[in-house]
């Protein structure tokens, strides 16, 4: 079994050192999906939400939680980000949100991708609620990493 790093040797949390890493260029990419009515997806997409420009707040708020991951998961690093972009895309009966994270340091941005993939469809959901509160949100996950001492890794198709 693979070591835990965030516990010590008597089992107890602890935030890992990353002190005496080497900081490389490391990327996270995230995707996850939110499903809802024919109506509630053509009110995006026609931009006609009863509360504005739903994509483009959820951008926003995915790119704001990014930077604040650090604040939210615990043990988590806070991380100078260089960049985060949120993409969105429009399935039969969803959208999908794309989120990539990179910056040159000592430790990934993995969390901070799925975070921004998380708020930014929480964010669809609020916006689009008063159409459709069965809205679904599933399917987030990480989808590839490059850089850090364990390399590249893309998940399986």
């Amino acid at each position: 079994m693979t070591k835990l790093t965030h516990l010590d040797s008597d089992g107890t949390a602890h935030m890992v050192d990353v002190g005496g890493k080497p900081a490389t260029a490391r990327r996270a990419v995230a995707s996850g999906r939110i499903a809802m009515s024919a109506e509630a997806l053509e009110a995006i997409r026609a931009g006609n939400a009863p509360k504005g420009d739903v994509l483009g707040t959820a951008r926003i708020a995915g790119i704001m939680a990014a930077k604040r991951t650090g604040e939210l998961i615990p043990l988590c690093h806070p991380l100078a980000l260089d960049a985060v972009n949120i993409d969105f895309a429009y399935e039969a009966d969803a959208i999908r949100a794309t989120a990539t994270a990179s910056l040159t340091g000592k430790t990934g941005v993995e969390m901070e991708a799925m975070t921004a993939v998380s708020v930014a469809l929480l964010t669809i959901y609020d916006m689009a609620k008063a159409i459709d509160k069965g809205m679904v949100i599933g399917e987030v996950r990480l989808i590839a990493k490059s850089g850090g001492k364990s390399g590249d890794w893309k998940a399986p198709a």
